[in-house]
């Protein structure tokens, strides 16, 4: 088959397109045909091996050799002896190991039926992405209805799942972005958009019930400012800061020190990939609650522009790679 794999770490120059032996599924998993991959920062953390302190975490190195890709949506062509519940024909999205591929391995406890209403390009963008806001505002923040969510990077892949889950669990959702995606979000269901060039929102004039940070830049003290005497920051992804711990020392470390300190809870998101949790995503997609933004497809064999469009942070939803059937 063909995939898109590395060797090394490095830019976007380090990904190949070439042909690979097929993979075998264990008896727990299924064999993917992928018709659509997403292409999110765990992509772009595994080819850089940056920041580098995640480099000597337990099985990165293993990890960084082989095929890229986590997101998947696709057609089963083949089962493990002890799966129940699918089969082969069925389409369906989940995390799966090489999805940059024309075949990928996935367990089956981690993977879901495809909503119907769903293409495969927008199946891909769901799992990572969509399960991340799940349990950043459920797990978390844990929000209920009536209370206020501000979302910074509300156009992203995470940020536009977290304006729609938010609005779902009837909260009332202000949503941080750019000018030029003011309307998408608007269209999510915010019930306030602000351009963040222009409105200094965190000024400390307005206080919200919880706050998910999906653009990992903004110092704490600011953040804190905006959220109320006993609210919840929850802080998804490591951006930002330098090479060495990148934005992870400010959301592993500083933020839980804070919230010894204060009333309010400074939650770092590590997301876990959990099947139960798609799920219910998916449940909120079948009842019309969530629609997965897709910003710009590419071809497998465009990998490597996919991921330095990734790089240049402008994406609005999430960026999927495609595979020819």
């Amino acid at each position: 088959m063909k995939a898109i794999t590395q060797d090394r770490y490095g830019t976007a120059d380090v990904l190949e397109f070439r042909e690979v032996v097929d993979p075998l599924p264990g008896p727990e998993d299924v064999l993917v045909r992928v018709r659509a991959a997403g292409c999110g920062p765990d992509v772009w953390h595994l080819m850089t091996g940056l920041p580098y302190f995640v480099r000597a975490m337990p099985g990165f190195h293993q990890m960084r050799a082989g095929v890229r890709g986590t997101d998947v949506g696709g057609v089963i062509d083949a089962v493990g002896s002890n799966v129940t519940g699918l089969g082969v024909g069925d389409e369906v999205m989940g995390y799966a190991r090489g999805s940059f591929a024309e075949l990928a391995v996935a367990p089956a406890a981690k993977l879901v039926r495809k909503p119907e209403r769903l293409s495969f390009e927008q199946a891909a963008a769901v799992p990572v992405s969509g399960v991340t806001a799940l349990q950043a505002l459920r797990d978390e923040a844990k929000v209920r209805p009536g209370q206020t969510v501000l979302v910074i990077g509300a156009a992203g892949g995470v940020g536009s799942f977290a304006v729609q889950i938010a609005r779902a669990f009837g909260a009332s959702v202000t949503g941080v972005c750019g000018a030029t995606k003011l309307e998408l979000v608007r269209s999510l269901g915010a019930d306030e958009v602000i351009d963040y060039t222009k409105d200094p929102f965190l000024d400390g004039s307005r206080r919200w019930d919880a706050i998910v940070d999906t653009a990992g830049r903004r110092p704490l003290s600011q953040l804190r400012g905006a959220l109320a005497p006993e609210g919840t920051l929850a802080i998804v992804g490591g951006e930002g800061g330098d090479r060495w711990t990148g934005g992870f020392g400010r959301q592993g470390i500083r933020a839980p020190l804070l919230s010894l300190f204060t009333g309010q809870r400074l939650r770092p998101v590590v997301a876990k990939e959990r099947g139960e949790d798609l799920e219910d995503v998916r449940r909120l997609i079948e009842a019309g609650d969530v629609t997965p933004v897709v910003d710009r497809t590419f071809a497998l064999s465009d990998a490597a522009a996919a991921v330095r469009y990734l790089a240049e942070g402008h994406a609005a939803g999430k960026i999927v790679i495609t595979v020819e059937t």
